[in-house]
């Protein structure tokens, strides 16, 4: 091991999951309201069962030499009506807490990952004025089990869920652009990704972001004044790059889409960087993904380099605020193309930190096989997962990454 290879001491290395995606029988969210009435849409169903499985979970992660486990809470389980909270439910995941910590396994713990309960959904979502108050009431009332979890996040991706927004609401005015799944596995024709990629998931309304921004800051202040961890949120990175001419629809684009809350990361004590693949932005915008031999399973470019992009980015736009790499990861069915790509990532990752940006972890998407938002082809996993007997099956990337975990370096 030298210099060169190795990470920071007490560099954290993890895997990533979410509750809707892995644990199964979520039925009061909006997630499995809209899998019932959406044609097409997989259903979620029991998921990975890691509701009840969670301990085998955990163990898997930690006896591969992994330390850090993501996971989040839900909002649907333990707030099922409005104003009521479920002592159970909080229980439950009081035990996730607990069954990592008895693993000497850091909880990295998401209060809202991309699902909201039902009524909710209903009485308007993040857009209704009373939004903060729901919110902050459901983040209160998490605090009570937070005891001993030292790195929080408030939200998951608040940027995708305001794009999402903003194409509802674009659909509704009866405006060119339609909605796609945050995880993009079915065929399109030409004309549907040229117009996905410039007119929806590229443009959110700043607007929708900055009351989002103001959201995560009522809630960040609630968890400092109860808790002991530290509080941040994580962002969906494009790694958007200028192609010629696309200057200035870059910086247009990437503000709407990115920035807004980069700027409103500043002052938390960390920022998760969730980052996957690039995309080129011209003077029209972004520019369609062209399929090629090494495209992913949702169609997206083979970008490793997309990490370092996106942790670069983060920390000029956050001023310095910690990182933490709360997703990175591939759709594929070849595990070497995983390693292949994960090993690829760290090292541009371990570029960024020897130039001076602090970044504290690295946190795999995904632990598991899982949900991916309407379709289970998309497999992201170090872990396989067997849908009938819900067998676990640990895949080849998971004790690489456990080597690079024990060392602390690449090889």
């Amino acid at each position: 091991m030298t210099a060169l290879t190795a990470f920071p001491h007490g560099f954290l290395w993890g895997a990533s999951t979410a509750g809707h995606q892995i644990e199964g029988g979520n039925i009061n969210s909006d997630w499995w309201h809209k899998e019932q009435s959406t044609p097409g849409m997989e259903l979620s169903l029991d998921a990975c069962d890691s509701y009840h499985r969670f301990e085998e979970d955990v163990a898997l992660l930690a006896d591969a030499g992994l330390d850090s486990y993501r996971f989040s809470l839900e909002w649907s389980r333990i707030e099922p009506i409005p104003g009521h909270i479920s002592r159970a439910a909080l229980h439950h995941y009081r035990r996730v807490i607990d069954a990592c910590l008895a693993r000497h396994v850091t909880p990295v713990v998401t209060l809202q990952h991309f699902t909201t309960p039902h009524w909710f959904a209903e009485a308007g979502g993040w857009a209704a004025p009373e939004a903060e108050e729901r919110f902050v009431r459901y983040v209160t009332a998490t605090t009570s089990i937070l005891e001993g979890v030292e790195w929080v996040a408030t939200m998951n991706e608040p940027n995708m869920q305001a794009a999402i927004m903003t194409a509802m609401a674009r659909m509704v005015a009866g405006a060119d652009g339609e909605w796609i799944s945050p995880t993009v596995e079915r065929e399109m024709s030409e004309e549907e990704r040229h117009r996905a990629s410039r007119n929806v998931i590229a443009y959110a309304d700043p607007e929708i972001g900055r009351r989002l921004v103001g959201i995560h800051h009522a809630a960040r202040e609630v968890l400092r004044d109860r808790t002991d961890a530290k509080v941040g949120w994580t962002i969906a990175a494009g790694a958007l790059t200028a192609a010629p001419g696309g200057e200035e629809k870059l910086l247009e684009v990437r503000y709407g889409k990115e920035d807004v809350f980069w700027e409103g990361s500043r002052g938390d004590d960390w920022a998760g960087v969730q980052a996957y693949s690039s995309q080129q932005v011209d003077e029209h915008g972004p520019v369609p993904h062209v399929a090629h031999p090494d495209s992913t399973l949702v169609g997206t470019p083979y970008r490793p380099d997309s990490l370092e992009i996106a942790v670069r980015h983060a920390a000029e736009m956050t001023g310095g605020v910690p990182l933490l790499i709360t997703e990175n990861g591939i759709a594929t069915a070849d595990d070497a193309q995983r390693i292949r790509y994960t090993r690829e990532a760290l090292e541009g990752l371990h570029a960024a930190i020897a130039d001076g940006i602090d970044v504290r972890g690295y946190l795999h998407w995904s632990l598991l096989d899982n949900y991916e938002w309407g379709h289970w082809a998309p497999t992201f996993g170090l872990i396989a997962v067997d849908r009938e007997t819900f067998v676990r099956t640990p895949k080849p990337s998971l004790a690489w990454l456990g080597e690079v975990a024990h060392r602390n370096a690449l090889d």
